[in-house]
């Protein structure tokens, strides 16, 4: 899709104007906790936003690339969930107050659009130069899909800290406490960052590693940079009201490592199909863009349902049982 610079120009522009806007409604006045109605609000209106965009891409561009767009769009809300994870466990293991919070991540996702949009730009680049990228991306994701089924169930409440992280931490003079939202203070005549500011780099750096996983699984999807960006940017967005409206539900969402390994692993087969019939191999069939998208939204319902299911009866069985405690 040939995407004229007026165009990319007016998606950024338009998105920073919308994360302005979020940034002024929600941080004005008093800090104050983010309510689930609240949530509930941004959710449904950065969704609504996606799905707008999207109609958009198939009124004029078509079918495909609105297919394409949707396709990387779930997926890479999809992966969001789980980075929620990792999330909530940062928040935890700094100790960051409920009302902090949701700017902590809005100043973490902005970085992370950023350097996504670097690592997208790079990907875009290598893959149109190295068309044997594709295998590599493909074998890529199939292992990670791996991972995803050999670590699930295992508790990764040990937080640790990456390279960038560990650096910040030695080289800025940090207060042993916060200090309201703000990430630097004077103490004595000397600057010292706030531990507000180690957060906002961990949420930040530990969203890019995200992009190692997330980034080749939309280019599975589609090769357009465009679409790229835009599918990473509408799920990004969103992924903060999404935090807090999920909540206590995220502990309950127990297959969805299933879930995200069957739709890697997925996109990993296909890439791999689409690298061998790209070389002319007879045998290796063009997986459409439509089965891709009846694939992964079919494989999150099914996931987030039975979760929810497992839940329900976890929570019958123990009743009994705490009722004879009581």
């Amino acid at each position: 899709m040939n995407v004229p610079l007026w165009v990319w120009a007016a998606v950024i522009v338009g998105l920073l104007v919308v994360m302005a806007v979020d940034l002024w409604i929600v941080d004005r006045g008093e800090p104050r906790e983010f309510s689930m109605r609240q949530a509930g609000i941004w959710v449904g209106f950065y969704v609504c936003l996606a799905v707008l965009f999207g109609v958009g891409l198939v009124v004029f561009s078509g079918t495909r690339a609105g297919g394409e767009f949707f396709a990387g769009y779930l997926t890479e809300y999809s992966l969001s969930v789980d980075n929620l994870f990792v999330f909530y466990i940062i928040m935890t293991r700094f100790g960051v107050p409920r009302i902090y919070q949701h700017k902590v991540l809005l100043i973490g996702i902005v970085l992370a659009l950023i350097m996504r949009g670097v690592f997208i730009a790079v990907g875009k680049v290598a893959l149109t130069r190295f068309d044997w990228l594709l295998y590599v991306f493909g074998a890529f994701l199939v292992y990670t899909a791996y991972t995803l089924i050999r670590d699930h169930g295992k508790e990764d409440e040990d937080f640790k800290e990456n390279l960038l992280l560990r650096w910040a931490r030695r080289l800025f003079p940090t207060t042993p406490s916060y200090v309201g939202s703000r990430v630097t203070v004077r103490v004595d005549g000397r600057r010292m960052v706030t531990p507000m500011l180690i957060v906002m780099i961990a949420i930040g750096t530990t969203d890019l590693l995200f992009a190692l996983d997330s980034i080749p699984a939309i280019f599975g999807l589609t090769k357009d940079a465009f679409i790229v960006f835009s599918a990473n940017a509408f799920a990004l967005m969103g992924l903060r009201q999404l935090y807090f409206l999920l909540g206590g539900l995220l502990q309950r969402l127990v297959y969805i490592s299933y879930g995200l390994a069957f739709i890697l692993g997925f996109i990993g087969v296909k890439l791999v199909l689409e690298a061998l019939h790209e070389s002319q191999v007879p045998w290796a069939p063009q997986i459409p863009i439509w089965v891709s998208l009846m694939v992964i939204g079919v494989t999150m319902a099914v996931t987030t349902i039975a979760s929810l299911l497992k839940a329900r009866r976890d929570d019958a069985a123990t009743a009994p049982a705490e009722a004879s405690q009581g």
